[in-house]
């Protein structure tokens, strides 16, 4: 007999699939086809359920973890009853997923509910392994597209865009009870805890956030090539990726490094020009490649 855990509460389900059908995942798939896009949505779908079980479900969100992880096994062995993995497995099955991204992520929310703070910065890429890299190797699936020198790259600009959301989001995750900011970093800046909740970023926070934003800067650098190795439709989505990174991280270094105060967003234009020059960097690159 298949026992599974404990639906979560169903006002929850209903919530994820209004966002499903709403939300594009990510903003970049309308550079896509469309039925790519479909897979890419499907891919969507699991991961909002995953983050909002972690981050916003009442109750037992462990439980709620435990409960999708059953259906996740039956995406693989059997049949999923949510509507969000009965779409996945249409997109599992086509493209040969095997279960490793999608468990990754929710071990990424599992890590959420017991760790707080981080000690190092390898500590916080070790957890970007965990929460965002799985999602890159997921559409490199789709795109038919996976090799290693690829997820490789992938992982970059993924890692890269984990940490822009985490500095971005400092106020919102102290309330949360989560620190993403490595402690030994704090401590070399003189960063407090408390210093996280205050209505305007002091000045050894901003040197601090200065720095960590290089971190970020280096790893979207070092993940860019891919949009030129992929090209066509799949590298401009990449490009996309990127240059939304940049342009958030032109945005806090443009508001002197205050993300208390409020939360630093890039123009549509600031965007857009970033973008024009990450996507003709792309062309440059692969034109260069086929010489």
């Amino acid at each position: 007999m298949d026992s599974a855990p404990a639906a979560p509460p169903s006002w929850l389900a209903e919530r994820v699939m209004s966002k499903a059908r709403t939300e594009n995942f990510p903003v970049a798939s309308r550079l896509l086809p469309q039925d790519v896009r479909d897979h890419l949505l499907a891919i969507y779908g699991f991961a909002r359920l995953v983050d909002d079980l972690g981050d916003e479900a009442l109750g037992d969100r462990a439980a709620h973890l435990d409960w999708l992880d059953h259906e996740l096994d039956r995406v693989y062995r059997g049949r999923p009853t949510h509507p969000l993995l009965q779409r996945l497995v249409p997109t599992v099955r086509r493209f040969r997923i095997p279960p490793e991204p999608f468990e990754k992520l929710i071990a990424a929310n599992r890590q959420d509910q017991v760790v707080s703070t981080y000690r190092t910065f390898d500590q916080l890429l070790t957890y970007c392994e965990l929460s965002a890299n799985p999602v890159g190797r997921l559409v490199l699936f789709v795109l038919e597209a996976s090799t290693p020198e690829r997820a490789r790259r992938s992982d970059a600009v993924c890692t890269g865009l984990q940490l822009v959301e985490h500095w971005q989001d400092i106020a919102e995750d102290l309330a949360r009870g989560r620190v993403y900011l490595p402690q030994e970093d704090m401590d070399r800046f003189g960063v407090a805890t408390q210093d996280l909740a205050a209505p305007r970023a002091g000045g050894p926070l901003r040197r601090l956030l200065a720095f960590e934003t290089e971190r970020s800067r280096r790893l979207l650098d070092q993940g860019a090539p891919l949009a030129g190795d992929l090209g066509g439709r799949a590298g401009l989505a990449v490009a996309a990726f990127v240059a939304g990174g940049r342009s958030a991280l032109d945005a806090i270094q443009r508001a002197g490094y205050d993300v208390l105060g409020r939360r630093p967003r890039p123009s549509g234009a600031r965007r857009a020009w970033t973008f024009l020059h990450v996507a003709a960097a792309s062309k440059r690159r692969r034109g260069e490649a086929a010489m």
